[in-house]
């Protein structure tokens, strides 16, 4: 009778082993799919915030850039990208986009000093500037989450319970630009 007993706790203990990590691996999963989602909002914010400096740009500019329409036009355009994208990919593509024209608009206007001069379109350029460095380190801090998640939910044993939960790889956010491997 006690060596039932005995093995039927042993069982038991092994059992709630079990279960405890499985909770500790179910736990960490919703852990970094939260980070994920958390660190895709707070780029979110400084997206919104960029989206809402760019009339001001195109306006200022405007005034000294007749002859750079082109230049204009292509940032305005990225801007209604974004406001037409249905799917994440459709954004992530916009915001490179605005990106790319927001680099072609800055350095155009190496070409006009008395834009430069401007103090409106310094405050507004530093303003972009600022926003957009606040974008890199984020969406460095969201790759680096969106990696840690996709290692997870592919280790054993953690992609039992991801598949279980149905996890699905998460995009990292790429660049347009193609740079060189090595």
């Amino acid at each position: 009778m006690t060596a039932v007993l005995v093995v039927l706790v042993v069982l038991g203990m092994a059992a709630a082993g079990v279960v405890l990590y499985a909770i500790g691996i179910y736990n960490g999963l919703v852990r970094l799919k939260n980070n994920i989602d958390r660190s895709w909002s707070n780029i979110d914010v400084l997206l919104k915030q960029r989206f809402d400096e760019l009339p001001k740009l195109v306006k200022v500019c405007e005034a000294y850039m007749q002859h750079e329409r082109a230049t204009l036009e292509a940032v305005t355009r990225a801007r209604s990208m974004l406001e037409g994208a249905k799917t994440e990919g459709e954004a992530l593509g916009a915001q490179n986009a605005i990106t790319s024209a927001l680099r072609s608009l800055f350095a155009v206007v190496e070409n006009y000093p008395e834009l430069k001069a401007d103090a409106s379109f310094r405050q507004l350029q530093a303003r972009v500037s600022e926003i957009e460095d606040q974008i890199a380190d984020r969406r460095e801090f969201f790759n680096e989450s969106v990696n840690l998640y996709n290692i997870r939910i592919e280790q054993f044993p953690d992609v039992l319970i991801a598949r279980s939960m149905n996890y699905q790889r998460k995009r990292l956010w790429r660049s347009t630009r193609r740079t060189a491997r090595t």
